[in-house]
């Protein structure tokens, strides 16, 4: 597989976006008025304690007041002779009013404050310091045991295993040398040290540490063993880019190019029109069959369908056919789209039990390469595949859209002949209660074209019911359901 990342910097927003085999796969967005807050350490105030919710929230500084679940602090939990957790009260971990260091997971979603946790991880290009841990993990997508032992055995030889802090092995360690690791292992001491003495000059609700930004981030998050080039469009960050990685991955430093072309370099890779499919709702499949998404605030829906594929042999087959192709754009799309949380996928029903193992383990398998977790369930009784994605960041529709206006967000508008008849009662309603000479109807045209044709008789009716003339005016741009109703 080939993979490159793209960097498109502008004055007050940078993109990246990954390819794999010439394919979009991810687009990043950091914008100057909206930063990220994941991986942010703050020094934060306890500021409310809700022990029916085994919560607290806590006050960093920012809009909303941050959440910090009982789970995600940074305790030993207590054991019981028989071996199980006993449950800790909130009440017992923090107090309103406390001061404590906390690291941000999740980004504000919605109407949603940042979620918290005091279990800080600091990472580096090969591996991510856990403080308040110990022992040494390895990343699970390393595949290749006797590379996992060798990791892990670098690992406990550089390290003073019985007080070290805890150490995971990131999937970009595989086949790093012992002296890379010891050196990402150096640097991420002494910036937890770096940490630990401003964290202790810092006010509460004041930052304490602020991840790297954006392009220099892909750098250590998802430059890989395949990736072949890196393009960058601004000589100031390629600059900055280039000394990061001379510092921290010197073999890398090479492919790290800074892109001169007059042409703007998502467009001479076709990455303006892929983003702008990735916001509609239906996404077309090769074979004529298609995908619908539907997100809302508590799920997101993918219903697919045959659309104008009809197949070659027989019913199963294209229904199988299509349901292949579509786990592969699911499993892309859902990274394209950065779409997480609670996913139910409404493949077309399969009789073959075969069929159905087979498109699951299409889609796990697509999703193997996901740098968010996944987690995938087989087909349910009603034929749905249920799936979770770890979502620590706004989906690309909330980043670059807002509700419409018009609709409000419902995804619809209503229809010309049910504003008529909204008219018509607003009309019936007035009549009731005052005396006019004349009404005036203002509204959009296709709504004034209805009153003037279909719906002609029942204006008619209206003028004699009412003894009032009605006069209608059409307003281009009033929104597809507004209209006013004037008494003259």
């Amino acid at each position: 597989m080939r993979e490159e990342i793209l960097v498109n910097v502008t004055p007050r927003e940078v993109r990246a976006a990954l390819l794999e085999n010439g394919v979009l796969q991810e687009v990043l967005i950091e914008r100057a008025s909206r930063r990220g807050l994941v991986s942010n350490i703050y020094k934060g105030r306890v500021s409310r304690v809700l022990p029916g919710m085994q919560a607290a929230f806590i006050d960093i500084g920012i809009e909303r007041t941050a959440f910090l679940h009982a789970s995600d602090i940074g305790r030993h939990p207590h054991k019981a002779e028989a071996g199980t957790e006993i449950e800790t009260n909130i009440r017992d971990l923090v107090q309103e009013g406390d001061e404590l260091l906390v690291q941000v997971l999740k980004d504000p979603l919605g109407t949603k404050g940042a979620r918290l946790t005091t279990h800080i991880t600091i990472p580096s290009r090969y591996i991510v310091m856990m403080p308040q841990s110990e022992g040494v993990g390895v990343s699970a997508r390393i595949e290749d045991d006797d590379e996992r032992e060798r990791l892990r055995a670098a690992m406990e030889s550089i390290i003073d295993v019985d007080s070290a802090p805890g150490f995971i092995v990131r999937t970009a360690a595989e086949g790093a040398s012992t002296d890379a690791l010891r050196a990402d292992m150096l640097f991420l001491e002494r910036l937890w040290e770096a940490i630990e003495e401003a964290s202790a000059r810092a006010s509460a609700t004041e930052l304490v540490h602020e991840d790297l930004p954006l392009a220099v981030r892909v750098l250590r998050d998802l430059l890989g063993s395949e990736t072949e080039r890196v393009r960058i469009d601004s000589e100031p960050v390629h600059t900055r880019m280039k000394e990061f990685a001379e510092r921290f991955m010197p073999q890398k430093s090479s492919i790290i190019d800074h892109y001169t072309g007059e042409r703007p370099i998502f467009d001479l890779y076709g990455i303006e029109d892929e983003i702008e499919r990735a916001l509609e709702r239906k996404v077309p499949l090769k074979s004529g069959g298609y995908l619908i998404f539907d997100q809302t605030e508590a799920m997101t829906t993918i219903d697919v369908n045959t659309g104008a594929y009809v197949g070659h042999r027989n019913l199963e087959e294209t229904i199988f056919r299509t349901n292949l192709e579509a786990a592969v754009a699911i499993a892309r799309q859902l990274r394209l789209r950065n779409l997480g949380g609670i996913i139910i996928i409404d493949f077309i029903d399969m009789v073959d039990e075969e069929h159905r193992r087979q498109v699951s383990q299409a889609l796990a398998g697509r999703l193997a390469g996901d740098h968010a977790k996944t987690q995938v369930m087989a087909v349910s009784p009603l034929g749905l595949v249920e799936m979770t994605r770890k979502r620590s960041r706004e989906s690309l529709e909330h980043v670059l859209c807002q509700a419409c206006p018009s609709c409000e967000g419902r995804g619809y508008v209503k229809t010309p002949e049910t504003v008529c008849y909204e008219i018509f009662r607003e009309i019936l309603r007035q009549h009731g209660q005052f005396e006019f000479q004349e009404v005036l109807v203002l509204a959009r045209p296709d709504v004034i074209e209805r009153l003037l044709d279909e719906e002609s008789v029942s204006v008619a009716e209206l003028e004699e019911l009412t003894g009032s003339p009605i006069r209608l005016q059409s307003e281009g741009l009033y929104a597809p359901d507004q209209f006013d109703v004037v008494l003259m």
